[in-house]
């Protein structure tokens, strides 16, 4: 499904190089749950953006669904970043000014979907997520799950194969950050490939797998369920 063959990602910075990706392959498959950890400045944002599609490998490879990134064009990368991968960020990134169904229908409008299918598809995915009710309310009339949840359901409303989530925790309250992993878990157990970025040991334990970045490099591949048992780089929370 997600295959990296030897990728770095160099800035130059003036005279210096900064490798923010510094060699890394992996294989993550189809369905697969998979949690990335470690410290600031280890890789892990430059390893999302680069997994979706926002950003390409200074060297190597990577290849989506069997499809070499690198080899498309500026629009076909654009249709991959809209059909088949899910963004879900710590801050929601919803517009202020839209109500919860119009939040959801955003990516829609842009790949052109008729307006009777959007209101199906956009009823459809709040009702997934719990929020049929509050379909017509702006996000700062829900609470901070709430528009996580809102996020979730505008990330699977194209029906991607991969959501790409990061630190989709970190500014809830501990019930509402279980609710919103017991929520993307759910859709990975009905086949949706899953990779989560995050500071939170609890919240990387819960996957299948977990990936160490220390340097720009995968310091570590340990199962989630032995996370706990494991000393692992210090991880510090986004500010």
């Amino acid at each position: 499904m997600i295959e990296l063959d030897h990728v770095s990602r160099i800035y130059v910075m003036g005279e210096q190089e900064l490798r923010a990706l510094d060699d890394v392959s992996e294989e993550i498959r189809s369905g697969e749950y998979v949690a990335v950890m470690g410290p600031s400045g280890s890789g892990k944002s430059t390893m999302l953006n680069i997994l979706g599609c926002l950003d390409r490998p200074s060297a190597g490879r990577y290849r989506l669904d069997g499809e070499d990134v690198g080899e498309l064009s500026e629009d076909e990368i654009s249709s991959v970043r809209r059909h088949k991968i899910g963004f879900v960020f710590q801050t929601f990134h919803l517009v202020p000014r839209l109500s919860a169904e119009e939040n959801v229908a955003f990516p829609m409008v842009f790949a052109g979907i008729p307006r009777a299918e959007r209101r199906r598809r956009v009823a459809a995915a709040l009702e997934d997520v719990g929020l049929g009710n509050r379909a017509r309310h702006r996000p700062s009339e829900l609470s901070g799950g709430e528009r996580q949840r809102v996020a979730i359901a505008r990330a699977t409303v194209m029906h991607p194969q991969v959501l790409l989530a990061d630190e989709p925790t970190g500014n809830l309250d501990s019930r509402s950050g279980r609710q919103v992993m017991d929520l993307i878990e759910r859709m990975n157990a009905d086949g949706l490939t899953l990779l989560v970025v995050t500071h939170d040991p609890a919240v990387a334990a819960r996957a299948e797998r977990v990936l160490v970045m220390e340097d720009g490099r995968i310091a570590a591949r340990i199962r989630g369920d032995e996370l706990a048992a494991r000393p692992i780089p210090a991880a510090e929370p986004a500010p």
